[in-house]
């Protein structure tokens, strides 16, 4: 939480409910925004029709108003403008609006739009609108309508890195409880509360009516003050928006029970919600909410609690005594990482570590390199194992999600290097039962180091949940004894600490014959003394079938199904195609290597049609399932594309003429400069092997009509934002209709639905980019 707490927004704390305002663009929809106008334009434009807009929000009861700057990013600003002149001038407007009033003023920003650009460009696109924001004035920092959990992290860390105010954080998700991205609301909550933000909930996408489940979440995984900021439910056919001010009000009954702190609306709200919201809840006393910690750490897609049962380290993305990962981080051979990654993930670890200590590299260069790459292919939670500060931090940047740090260790220079760096990132972080003195001979003597790490943990505002001691393994080929001291260990640090464990298990063999059975009967010992996380290489016969009788033992594998399931799949002929699994687990090099090596003795129309495409089907269908998620889909669709490259290379070396399998023109609509789904098509399609003519943004009827009819596009793609924009969408289907008879169209976008693209004239909607590729091969083929 900020430092530095402004005094504005400590004292609105005080209150039992704090009002947002509504929403800026369905104002500024209202005759004020002409189509295809940039909305923060405006804020120099007719700067005072824009305090009018937060004028009648003050008069109607806000504590709070956003900013008109949701778009001001240099992805977005027309030139010759810069973000910085529109933040200025937008931040002034609401400062002299908000002061007769008392009011705080937010500073709001909303999504670059970029899906496939890196965490450090991410963060150097925020830097300079918070830094503008504070320097104009603003009470607050706000990141609102963000669907992907790096944006929003990078976007968090510009913040506290760069400005003293407080900073709230809202994600826009779906039904399911997940962004289109398919980050959960557990883990928005988990790692962006770890972060140190002051405020988070979710704002946008739908009614109050739908976020109960996904309000419920964020309330139990934080302790926080939450932002509850829904539209005014869903538009209709004719765009406008089916919940009025009073039904809004009254489905925030059940929310504000959660002890809900921070409530306005988003799209299609107006005064008349927020003032109708102050009636009704002006007086509310919200019920004392009682969060309850727990150990997760988790990616941007997957949860895992280490407060139930054991879980599985994987061991292999680690150099020490490993000839070929050692040459593989030196040559940046970076398939042979997401080779072993992929491999470990499917065998069952819980956690993946990851450690780059090679002699001769930069390290904190090499480990961010590895966990951007690694967490691209899996959704593993990740340990990030160095004891250089520098790769540490580096790491934790990268990566996506709340992480293990591996390690610190009883001498104070470690604790005072490792723990701020754990608390800054909201890392859990291993203590190494080890000091200046090396590793004690006995259980006593290392549990008195546990205990100093402990003190020292807290004293950096680290919490005991976050906290987990190494016991620490050492061979029984040379320490025969010390297997039970250790197992001694470990029971007393969960008995009488309360802490988490973890073993490098596979330490205990060194030099032992069979060392896969001395490694699992010693961690049926540890797991019995209280055994939390096992450093351990999942992929072994041995490890999954002791682990899967393990948990039916231990009641967590209810009605024994995954070990049942297990023993039959080991027991049967795997006889899966190494090609589809490359493109499934998406390893474009490895997808392009066998492809390489398949075109020697199969014809490439065989290798597209009974391998490339089936596993395609293969990771639509987890997709759909929600098993994937985008970003998975995005990487096998790449591992797709490397494979489809080599054969069109071999069709160019042979003197064939290579064709792609149809042109697709999309763009979003004239009117519309949102983009961010737009662009997800596209990379999509793209990857599935389609040519695209993408025209880009605010694209009139005319030019889609011109360029359907150069390309001689069978399929046209449109997408529309704002429920403004439905009209310009109708009239470019209307003129393709009058020019272009025999072309489909497709549809989609946030305001768009079925009952939508039937009224307008369209032949499909697709609700997501799978969904736009399923259209495209039935059109296709």
């Amino acid at each position: 939480m900020c430092l530095i707490m402004n005094n504005k927004f400590s004292q609105l704390l005080k209150k039992n409910i704090i009002f947002l305002d509504g929403a800026m663009g369905t104002m500024l929809q209202d005759g004020i925004l002409p189509p295809g106008f940039s909305p923060e334009l405006l804020n120099l434009t007719v700067p005072d029709k824009i305090r009018a807009v937060h004028e009648k929000y003050l008069a109607a009861g806000a504590d709070i108003i956003y900013t008109n700057t949701f778009g001001a990013n240099k992805y977005k600003v027309p030139a010759p403008y810069t973000p910085e002149e529109l933040i200025n001038a937008a931040v002034k407007i609401a400062v002299s609006a908000a002061k007769p009033y008392g009011a705080a003023v937010a500073l709001s920003l909303g999504s670059t739009g970029q899906m496939f650009i890196s965490f450090d460009e991410l963060y150097n696109a925020f830097k300079p609108l918070v830094i503008s924001g504070e320097k104009a004035g603003a009470d607050i920092i706000v990141f609102e309508t963000i669907s992907d959990l790096i944006e929003m992290r990078a976007a968090v860390l510009a913040a506290k890195e760069n400005t003293d105010l407080p900073v709230m954080a809202t994600m826009t998700f779906e039904k399911n409880a997940r962004t289109f991205t398919g980050c959960s609301a557990v883990t928005f909550a988990q790692t962006i509360s770890a972060l140190g933000v002051d405020a988070i909930g979710m704002n946008c996408s739908l009614g109050p009516n739908d976020v109960v489940s996904v309000v419920k979440e964020i309330c139990e995984n934080t302790s926080l003050p939450v932002i509850v900021k829904p539209n005014a439910g869903l538009p209709d056919q004719c765009g406008y928006y089916n919940i009025d001010n009073c039904l809004f009000s009254d489905y925030f009954e059940p929310i504000l029970n959660f002890g809900v702190k921070f409530i306005g609306g988003c799209c299609g709200s107006n005064p008349d919600y927020i003032r109708e919201l102050k009636k009704r809840y002006v007086d509310f006393i919200p019920p004392e909410r009682e969060y309850i910690p727990k150990s997760i750490v988790c990616s941007s897609t997957k949860v895992i609690d280490l407060d139930f049962g054991l879980k599985l380290v994987g061991e292999r993305l680690n150099p020490t005594g490993k000839k070929k990962m050692t040459a593989a981080i030196i040559d940046g051979n970076m398939d042979y990482v997401l080779a072993q990654a992929s491999e470990q993930t499917i065998d069952g670890a819980d956690v993946l570590d990851i450690n780059v200590g090679v002699s001769g590299i930069n390290e904190a260069e090499t480990m961010a390199k590895v966990v951007t790459t690694v967490q691209e292919i899996t959704s593993l939670p990740l340990q990030i194992d160095s004891s250089d500060p520098k790769a540490i931090e580096a790491g934790l940047r990268a990566f996506n999600g709340v992480a293990i740090i591996n390690s610190v260790n009883g001498k104070p220079e470690s604790l005072e290097a490792i723990l701020p760096i754990s608390k800054k990132y909201g890392a859990f972080v291993v203590g190494l039962c080890l000091d200046e003195a090396g590793i004690p001979q006995t259980a006593k003597e290392r549990i008195e180091i546990a205990k100093r790490i402990m003190t020292a943990a807290e004293k950096h505002g680290i919490p005991k949940h976050k906290l987990i001691i190494d016991c620490l393994t050492l061979t029984v080929s040379a320490q025969q004894e010390q297997a039970v001291e250790t197992l001694k260990a470990i029971r007393t640090v969960r008995e009488e600490l309360g802490l988490k464990t973890l073993l490098g298990v596979s330490n205990i063999s060194f030099g032992l014959p069979d060392r896969p059975l001395i490694n699992t009967t010693f961690l049926v010992l540890a797991v019995q003394a209280g055994l939390n996380l096992a450093i351990i290489n999942p992929s072994t016969t041995e490890t999954k079938e002791t682990v899967a009788a393990l948990k039916v033992l231990l009641g967590e594998d209810r009605d024994a199904g995954n070990y049942i399931d297990m023993m039959a799949k080991d027991n049967s002929a795997d006889e899966s195609d190494p090609l589809k699994l490359a493109v499934i687990k998406g390893l474009a090099a490895e997808a392009a290597d066998l492809t390489i090596e398949a075109l020697k003795v199969s014809s490439a129309e065989a290798i597209i049609k009974k391998r490339l495409i089936p596993a395609l089907d293969t990771v639509g269908a987890k997709f759909e399932r929600g098993v994937f998620f985008l970003p998975q889909l995005i990487s096998s669709a790449n591992a797709a594309e490397a494979a489809f490259n080599v054969i069109k290379n071999y069709y160019k070396s042979s003197g064939s003429v290579v064709k792609g399998k149809g042109t697709i023109v999309i763009c979003t609509v004239k009117g519309d400069i949102h983009d961010i789904g737009k662009n997800i098509v596209r990379t999509l399609l793209e990857n599935y092997g389609y040519d695209v003519i993408d025209l880009g943004r605010d694209v009139s009827a005319e030019a889609v009509v011109e360029a359907v009819i150069e390309h001689d596009a069978k399929l046209a793609g449109l997408s529309a934002l704002m429920t403004t924009t439905i009209t310009s969408m109708e009239a470019t289907i209307k003129m393709l209709r009058e020019k272009t008879p025999d072309t489909k169209i497709m549809i989609g976008g946030a305001v768009i639905t079925n009952e939508v693209a039937n009224r307008i004239g369209a032949d499909f909607y697709a609700a997501d980019a799978k969904q736009a590729v399923d259209i495209a091969r039935k059109i296709f083929g």
